[in-house]
């Protein structure tokens, strides 16, 4: 499934199945971070990864080790650069009113944007409960890239952070960021069985600000070479100057 679409004027410029309804993994963490921007929250708060975080995410990897504490800055970015699972529940759970006002926030956040085809039961995307379309994702990039933080937090490279009695580095799971060929200005990456690879961006191409949503990608590298297929392809500035969105969408050089 996927949707690129021109940021300024709305216009569709890639299609495939844009309103078919999936899980969208750690997509769901830029919502996460949008919610926990606009509550106005201090940011060099310190919070504590607790056992409520760990048993929240049991069964996915983390390296933030029970007893961590790092600023909610830190753990926002950690959040959105890395995709760290821990980092988004305990952002969530420390929201006022706890879990269960963060959720309703969230789902909130989700209608006041239009995007009524999106739900949310938890912060970090491993539940396949958390359900959106590319159409619906498009307005959550958007609202995202209004934050400059979340802008900056999302495409950082890399972090280094203390961990107990070490420094632990992370890095960010989307390598396009490190591809000069890119002008990537907000990114995501999402991933669990039942969702596939994922991908959300905002991007420069041939003088245009694009927003592109990859869900469903089967392979462990198709969701990039998805995107870069389309990357090629949209930025030719002739391709985009001349070509109707209904002739790139009918076009062979579609992602599979």
């Amino acid at each position: 499934m996927a949707l690129v679409i021109d940021q300024e004027t709305n216009e569709v410029l890639f299609s495939k199945n844009p309103s078919a309804v999936l899980p969208i993994a750690s997509i769901t963490k830029l919502m996460t971070a949008l919610v926990v921007m606009e509550a106005d929250l201090p940011m060099d708060q310190l919070l504590t990864v607790g056992v409520e975080d760990v048993q929240a995410t049991s069964g996915s990897r983390s390296r933030l080790a029970l007893g961590t504490e790092l600023s909610r800055a830190e753990m926002m970015h950690l959040a959105l650069m890395a995709s760290e699972n821990r980092a988004a529940n305990l952002l969530g759970r420390t929201y006022p009113g706890g879990m269960s006002a963060f959720i309703s926030a969230m789902n909130a956040k989700a209608q006041l944007l239009g995007m009524s085809a999106t739900r949310y039961v938890e912060p970090t995307g491993l539940s396949s409960d958390n359900r959106s379309s590319a159409v619906d994702l498009t307005r959550l990039v958007k609202a995202a890239f209004s934050h400059p933080t979340i802008r900056e937090l999302s495409t950082s490279l890399e972090m280094e952070v203390p961990v107990g009695q070490k420094a632990v580095q992370f890095r960010n799971t989307n390598g396009l960021v490190r591809n000069p060929e890119w002008e990537i200005g907000l990114q995501k990456t999402g991933y669990i069985a039942a969702a596939g690879r994922c991908l959300v961006l905002q991007a420069q191409m041939a003088g245009r600000q694009l927003i592109m949503v990859l869900l469903d990608s089967t392979g462990k590298y198709s969701r990039m070479g998805d995107a870069e297929r389309l990357r090629s392809f949209l930025a030719s500035a002739e391709a985009l100057a001349h070509l109707p969105a209904a002739a790139l969408r009918a076009s062979s050089s579609q992602p599979r």
